[in-house]
C-alpha cells in the first residue's frame, strides 16, 4: 500500500509518500480500506518531535502518522464476523498512528457505521474532533442565556461549536484569524464575527457587545494575547473552557482574581473526557448522531494523501477552515 511515513523528526518535508507492506488484521480486528484520514495539530507536533510526553509519547521511528480514518472494511482477523466486510466505518484509532495510509487495521469494537447518506470526509472530521467538541460542550454547560466567546471560530472545533450555540439560542462571538476566516465564521452563524489578527479588535468587540459582557469563552486556536482578550471582557461570574489555545505561561490569572471575579476555568479536557460516564466512545456516538441529524456540520479542508506535508505546513500556518482531511 501507499503511506506517509516519518523517519525523523522535523519539518512537515520530512513526511515521504511511500510503498509499504499492507498491515495484516490481528485476532479481533478488521483492516479499513480508507476513503478519508484526519490531521491533527497534535501530528504536526509529535511529526517535529516537540511533544512534552504529559499526555502521550512521540512514537517509534519510522512511523506513519495520523490516528482517525474513515472507509470500507475490507478484510477481517480471527474471531471477527464476516458481516462487516463492506461496511462503511469511521474510527479513532487511539494511541497507535497509522491513519495516513491506504490501508488501516482497528479493533473491530473501536469502529462506528458510518451513519446513512454521511461522507467520509464529514464522518472522519466527527470521530476526533467531534468527540472533542462534545466534551467541550458538556464541560461547558452552555444555556440560550450566554454570550459566548469561540476563539478559533473557524476551525474543526470551533466551527461545530458556533453551530451547536447559536441552535441553543445563545449570543455566538466568532473570533477568527483574518477576513476570509472571519467571513466563514459568520457564514456559519455567528452573530459577531471579529478578527483577532488586528491591533484593536477587542475595541471593535466592546462596541458590539453594546454594554454586554461575555459569560463563557471557549478558548482553542492560538492563545496568548487572544485569550487575554476574552478574559478583560468576561462578565462576574463568567467561566473559560481551554481546549487549546489558552494564557501565555505566567499570564493566568490569579487564584485570587479569579475568586474575586467569581470566574471558573476548566481544563485540561483529556482526562475529563476519560473519566465521564461512557468515556469517549460515548461522545463518539454522541458527535455521529449529531452529524447525521443534521445538527451538526463539520468543515472541511481536503488533501491527497501524497501531499500530507502541505496539509501540515497549511495547518501550522492558520490557512485552513473546519477539519484537515487527507484522501487516498
Amino acid at each position: 500500500m501507499r503511506a506517509i511515513r516519518l523517519h525523523q523528526f522535523g519539518p512537515a518535508d520530512n513526511l515521504r509518500y511511500e510503498t509499504v507492506d499492507d498491515p495484516r488484521p490481528g485476532p479481533g480486528q478488521l483492516r479499513v480500506k480508507v476513503a478519508a484520514a484526519g490531521v491533527h495539530l497534535i501530528d504536526t507536533v509529535l511529526r517535529a518531535g516537540a511533544y512534552d510526553g504529559a499526555v502521550m509519547k512521540p512514537p517509534e521511528l519510522p512511523t506513519i502518522p495520523g490516528r482517525e480514518v474513515a472507509g470500507v472494511v475490507e478484510s477481517v482477523g480471527a474471531g471477527v464476523a464476516t458481516g462487516w466486510l463492506g461496511t462503511r466505518v469511521v474510527t479513532h484509532l487511539g494511541m497507535a498512528p497509522g491513519g495516513y495510509a491506504e490501508l488501516a487495521v482497528r479493533d473491530a469494537e473501536a469502529v462506528h457505521v458510518v451513519p446513512e447518506g454521511v461522507g467520509f470526509e464529514r464522518a472522519v472530521a466527527m470521530i476526533g474532533t467531534g468527540r472533542t467538541t462534545m466534551g467541550v460542550l458538556e464541560m461547558a454547560a452552555l444555556t440560550a442565556d450566554d454570550v459566548v466567546a469561540v476563539t478559533g471560530a473557524s476551525g474543526g472545533i470551533g466551527t461545530l461549536i458556533v453551530q451547536y450555540a447559536k441552535a441553543l439560542g445563545c449570543t455566538v462571538i466568532g473570533a477568527a484569524g483574518g477576513p476570509d476566516k472571519v467571513a466563514a465564521a459568520r457564514a456559519n452563524g455567528a452573530d459577531i464575527a471579529v478578527d483577532y489578527t488586528k491591533a484593536l479588535w477587542t475595541d471593535e468587540l466592546w462596541r458590539a457587545l453594546d454594554g454586554r459582557r461575555i459569560t463563557v469563552g471557549l478558548l482553542g486556536g492560538r492563545g496568548g494575547a487572544v485569550a487575554q482578550g476574552v478574559y478583560d471582557l468576561l462578565a462576574e461570574g463568567g467561566r473559560l473552557v481551554v481546549y487549546g489555545g489558552g494564557f501565555d505561561a505566567g499570564s493566568e490569572p490569579s487564584a485570587a482574581e479569579l475568586a474575586e471575579h467569581r470566574v471558573s476555568i476548566d481544563s485540561p479536557l483529556g482526562p475529563f473526557m476519560l473519566n465521564r460516564p461512557g468515556g469517549v466512545r460515548s461522545l463518539e456516538e454522541k458527535s455521529l448522531d449529531a452529524l447525521a441529524r443534521g445538527r451538526l456540520r463539520p468543515a472541511t479542508t481536503s488533501f491527497p494523501l501524497a501531499e500530507a506535508a502541505a496539509a501540515h505546513r497549511a495547518l501550522e500556518a492558520h490557512r485552513t477552515v473546519g477539519k484537515v482531511v487527507l484522501i487516498p
